[in-house]
């Protein structure tokens, strides 16, 4: 299976993305297209010394920024790494996309250019967060930020078909994030979803609050995407002051709490692994007519090669087809 990996896109690119996409075809059974300059690609492919051929380049002339208007980009830019691999993917001469770049760009660049699954109406962007019980999915975090209660629903269906083949559980529990568990907490838009949720044959629990989204009392919580992008800054925000707050007092500390660092540092490592964004590779642009991966700005070589992992496992498990199937329902 051959994946589409923007070289040029992510705060490392396109040294991290080569080095990713080297690890992925190592582990993985995959190929790997590089989007993007291809001297700067090459240059890379030589520094880690990789001679196999499981990993080609497709020559981009134009990058589209972090910084860049969306849709301005997309269309003024039609020969960048973004907008090429979405249509390498559309020309059937790779199974997915992955780009750690401008996430506006490559949700605008997904949706015109491979258009939306029979059914749905907005595509919405899920990520994996870790709870207290195991791995829970949020959507939307960004894709769509004026949805409509129809759009929530279709998220909360393509995301219990995620959770049921891509993470393999079965009959996922499904919540809305609301200010209040109560049925008349929230307002008009929330009440109208929450009541398609309940006729819906979805596992719904009702509302969640902002409190529970670690707690993992439910499988899949649902938003819209402007409420979904905060919670998702402020989880990555507090993760990281959590870590600086705790080396901050355990250094502030006499002697003996400076020797405890030593021993809690086997802890330390495997709290910042479970916290790791890049164990779970890219967030799935979810309701696209093709399997899109999106990557964080910072994502590092192990995220590269989850997200490749993620994007082949889309593919081989129909993943699309099964979003179709249970929409028929």
């Amino acid at each position: 299976m051959k994946i589409i990996v923007d070289a040029m896109g992510g705060d490392y690119a396109p040294r991290v993305v080569v080095e990713g996409a080297i690890a992925a075809v190592g582990e993985y059974n995959v190929e790997v297209v590089l989007v993007g300059n291809e001297p700067e690609i090459k240059e890379f492919l030589k520094k880690f010394k990789y001679s196999g051929d499981r990993i080609s380049i497709y020559h981009s002339e134009e990058v589209i920024e972090m910084h860049e208007s969306a849709a301005t980009s997309v269309r003024r830019k039609r020969k960048s790494s973004i907008v090429v691999g979405v249509n390498l993917v559309k020309e059937g001469l790779g199974g997915a996309f992955f780009s750690a770049g401008n996430t506006g760009a490559v949700v605008c660049a997904g949706t015109l250019g491979l258009g939306l699954l029979p059914g749905i109406e907005r595509p919405g962007i899920s990520v994996i967060i870790p709870t207290l019980k195991s791995p829970s999915l949020l959507i939307d975090v960004g894709a769509n930020i004026d949805a409509k209660p129809m759009h929530l629903l279709q998220y909360g269906i393509m995301a219990d078909v995620y959770f049921r083949h891509i993470l393999n559980k079965p009959d996922p529990k499904v919540g809305i994030l609301n200010i209040g568990e109560e049925e008349s907490k929230g307002t008009d838009f929330i009440k109208e979803t929450r009541d398609l949720f309940e006729k819906s044959q979805l596992n719904f629990i009702g509302n969640v609050e902002a409190k529970d989204l670690f707690s993992g009392k439910s499988d899949i919580v649902v938003c819209d995407g402007f409420v979904g992008n905060i919670a998702l800054k402020v989880i990555e925000s507090v993760v990281g002051a959590m870590m600086v707050f705790l080396k901050r007092q355990l250094l502030a500390s006499n002697l003996l709490g400076k020797l405890g660092i030593l021993f809690l540092k086997p802890s330390f490592s495997r709290f910042k692994k479970e916290m790791d964004y890049s164990e779970y590779g890219g967030a799935p642009l979810l309701g696209v007519n093709g399997v899109v991966i999106i990557g964080h700005g910072r994502s590092n070589a192990k995220a590269i090669k989850n997200a490749i992992r993620v994007a082949n496992e889309e593919v081989e498990r129909k993943f699309n087809e099964k979003i179709i199937e249970a929409l028929k329902v």
